[in-house]
């Protein structure tokens, strides 16, 4: 497979969907800021930080803020890539937006010190290829954050989340479609995730659930 070629299921985000998409989830930063401030807290200054599937490099924008990090992002989508980076230049940050694929990046082993993966691992073609590589690019006692819908969710909690994410009108009825039709069927469920961990080199890893989601924190 080359670095580009269908590294992800479904229709790619690119062209108007991608634009559609950081539309509405940059109308709600809120959980990007959470987020963002929880890995800061972990962090030493200048740690290196590999954000794997960003789609439009909120979440990086807003740790880039926070503190001194080398950032990289890396996207299968040039769309996305396109607008994390003017989203970048906008908000006054560097980052190093770059596309490629996750089962094959394009980095040297022992590269990074943090790895985080949000709502995208599902979509990937590769999976247990993608974790591999997860591993081989973090430095030895690198740690890793996968944060995904899980695929025992019921339609009534995913509705409520698209509801609490403040979309309303054509925005929320499609938003909700998704989830039912294509990303609860892509998602795993935890004993899926921890299988995949289970064959890739960390030393350490746990799973955890919440109402819609999973979160996996592994340590190589």
């Amino acid at each position: 497979m080359n670095a580009t070629e269908k590294a992800y299921k479904g229709i790619g985000m690119e062209g108007f969907i991608a634009k559609w998409y950081a539309t509405n989830t940059g109308k709600n930063l809120n959980d990007f800021k959470e987020l963002a401030q929880r890995i800061h807290r972990e962090l030493a200054p200048g740690s290196r930080v590999l954000e794997v599937a960003p789609g439009p490099g909120y979440f990086a924008i807003e740790l880039a803020k926070l503190g001194r990090y080398e950032l990289t992002g890396l996207d299968i989508s040039h769309t996305f890539v396109q607008i994390a980076q003017k989203n970048a230049r906008s908000s006054g940050v560097e980052i190093d937006f770059r596309q490629g694929n996750a089962s094959q990046m394009p980095f040297a082993d022992n590269t990074f010190d943090f790895l985080i993966c949000r709502a995208a691992f599902k979509n990937f073609s590769e999976p247990q290829k993608a974790v591999s590589e997860m591993s081989r690019v973090l430095r030895p006692a690198g740690r890793l954050l996968l944060i995904d819908l899980r695929r025992d969710a019921t339609p009534q909690d995913t509705d409520r989340e698209v509801e609490r994410m403040g979309m309303t009108g054509v925005s929320s009825i499609l938003t909700k479609l998704t989830f039912r039709l294509m990303l609860l069927k892509r998602a795993y469920t935890k004993k899926e995730l921890e299988q995949f961990f289970y064959n890739a080199p960390f030393r350490s890893f746990q799973v955890k659930e919440d109402l819609i989601g999973l979160e996996v924190y592994a340590v190589k």
